[in-house]
């Protein structure tokens, strides 16, 4: 994981384990978080320590520059794969504490206390009868088509337009802005995104310098697929179309009944890259190469978004106003539509 994704991701649970209690969430992410800082830090320094052996080696004559820059390399992807594998282990762990709150299986008993001397004369069970709370959660989960605008156009694209796909998930938080008002909310939070590309006619990315390249390959591929992770905060104003009712003489205000419009935009990093080839030996054996790296990405992430919908379900489209590669001379920014479910 990149670090200044960790550091986003490390605010970001600090400051939704404000809302939701401390012991029960904040504890528990913190030390995830912690976790994951170590194992980074340990991968590194094992490799620095390594490295510094090889130096060693070449400062005697004992191996060639060229051999020691292969010891090198193949040094630093195994403390890369290291870091990958030990790493995923805790972001399950992490994904799981995420879906534990969205499940309601972690207590909010403190944080609802925190706030509860607004209302000296109601027991807590009393406050949530009349409707929902004026801040809401939902789990959201897109897919769809995935694709590259270039030369402001999406038309005879490079790649694939239903092979290529997106996928995000993550939870959010839903305000309601207006005390006695329904139509605007404030909606913000916490996704992963995976965006696929697959290149056409035999094609795959091949770096050269500061510059990311699609090439035909000699090799026939049966797949080719190019894939970004991002860490992001999504921020959307919303307008919900639900009616307000009454019970008791009491406004009630939900949300996800009705018509829904979200605008807004999103800002994240990259936490990895990897391409994914596939092919089919003389034998009839299927062959498969997953390279990891740069490829000279954006680390960071910022779009348009939008959606709009009824009830849980909308139509969700996406726009990075940062370009995929940093330094490329053909600018080419990622857009995606599909299918997204807000789950309350």
């Amino acid at each position: 994981m990149k670090k200044h994704t960790f550091y986003l991701a490390g605010f970001l649970l600090l400051f939704f384990s404000q809302l939701y209690g401390q012991d029960s969430f904040e504890s528990r992410a913190k030390s995830i978080a912690l976790k994951i800082e170590s194992v980074t830090n340990e991968e590194k320094l094992a490799l620095k320590a390594e490295v510094e052996l090889v130096n060693m080696d070449l400062e005697k004559n004992n191996i060639t520059l060229v051999q020691a820059d292969e010891k090198k390399a193949k040094l630093a992807q195994d403390r890369a794969n290291n870091i990958e594998k030990r790493v995923a282990a805790l972001q399950i762990e992490l994904n799981n504490l995420v879906q534990e709150k969205v499940d309601g299986k972690i207590k909010v008993e403190d944080s609802i206390r925190r706030y509860s001397f607004t209302f000296p004369s109601m027991k807590i069970s009393d406050r949530y009868k009349v409707g929902e709370n004026r801040t809401t959660t939902q789990f959201i989960f897109a897919f769809g088509i995935n694709n590259l605008v270039t030369n402001k156009a999406v038309a005879n694209s490079d790649f694939r337009y239903w092979g290529s796909h997106f996928y995000e998930w993550g939870f959010t938080l839903n305000s309601r802005i207006l005390k006695n008002n329904n139509l605007l909310h404030a909606k913000y939070g916490l996704s992963f995104m995976y965006n696929n590309l697959r290149p056409t006619d035999n094609r795959y990315f091949v770096v050269n310098g500061n510059q990311t390249n699609l090439e035909v390959s000699a090799t026939h591929f049966t797949d080719s697929r190019f894939r970004n992770v991002y860490l992001v905060v999504p921020m959307h104003l919303e307008f919900d179309f639900s009616k307000k009712t009454q019970n008791n003489d009491q406004p009630v205000f939900k949300t996800h009944q009705s018509f829904r419009v979200g605008l807004g935009g999103y800002l994240g990093g990259n936490i990895k890259s990897k391409q994914f080839l596939c092919s089919v030996d003389e034998n009839g054996n299927d062959l498969s190469q997953v390279a990891k790296g740069d490829f000279n990405v954006n680390d960071v992430i910022y779009g348009a978004s939008f959606y709009v919908g009824y009830q849980a379900v909308s139509l969700y489209t996406k726009y990075d106003l940062s370009p995929l590669f940093r330094h490329n001379v053909l600018r080419q920014n990622n857009i995606s539509l599909g299918l997204r479910w807000d789950f309350n």
